[in-house]
């Protein structure tokens, strides 16, 4: 199958998703992860109607970005390291997915102001306590939650996870039902409404919907499986 088709069939899912979880279709965004492949396999999802794209690596999106038309918009997925924040934000990334710390939101903050911008953030989020992850554990972003709000140049869009890994994505629902929650929580707080919660990829992204997810981030069903170099 192209990429084409394989939109057409995640797109689907989705929808079907959304319907068995009472939500209006279309609730749900689609991010393209194109992260390993070429640009051209970015454009042909670009030319079957994709215009939302994740990348890991800002070196990677740095490369690709020139290359698709403008109105493609890109979100950096992976951990940013703080000396990479001032060419990210001069990148044309939409948003930052993975802020994982209060130190690199603050890093964001003051080098947005010096560029005279407002940065869009989601937080992330180590729900499930995994030692070998990234994020935010939930006490400690409740604990934090009005530091980070007194962030100048940021505008927390919403959080983001991805839960330990699981033979069955039903394993998963306990995660996302529990970010949700904690979005909730957050949200009550104020002052931000925290539109987006990113949580589902390409095997679980379904049970995600169900639990509310507003972006689902796919890249193996759309693009087809990554091969890594060897290190």
């Amino acid at each position: 199958m192209s990429i084409a088709d394989n939109l057409r069939e995640v797109r689907a899912r989705i929808a079907l998703a959304e319907e068995r979880a009472g939500r209006a279709v279309g609730s749900v965004q689609l991010l393209a992860v194109s992260k390993t492949f070429p640009a051209e396999a970015a454009y042909q999802a670009y030319n079957a109607g994709q215009r939302l794209f994740g990348e890991n690596r800002l070196q990677e999106a740095l490369e690709k970005i020139p290359k698709l038309p403008p109105d493609a918009a890109w979100h950096l997925i992976g951990p940013l390291q703080r000396n990479k924040v001032r060419k990210a934000l001069e990148s044309g990334v939409k948003l930052i997915e993975a802020v994982e710390s209060l130190r690199t939101a603050e890093t964001i903050s003051r080098i947005s102001g010096e560029l005279g911008k407002s940065a869009n953030i989601l937080l992330e989020v180590n729900i499930d306590h995994e030692a070998s992850k990234h994020g935010f554990s939930p006490q400690r972003l409740r604990e934090e939650w009005t530091l980070l709000t007194a962030l100048p140049h940021l505008e927390i869009r919403g959080l983001m996870c991805i839960p330990a890994p699981t033979v069955d994505a039903q394993q998963a629902r306990p995660a996302f039902a529990s970010l949700r929650l904690l979005l909730e929580e957050l949200r009550a707080r104020g002052p931000y409404p925290l539109s987006i919660l990113s949580m589902g990829m390409s095997h679980d992204f379904e049970v995600a919907i169900e639990e509310g997810s507003t972006e689902v981030r796919v890249g193996s069903l759309i693009f087809g499986e990554r091969s890594y170099p060897a290190n």
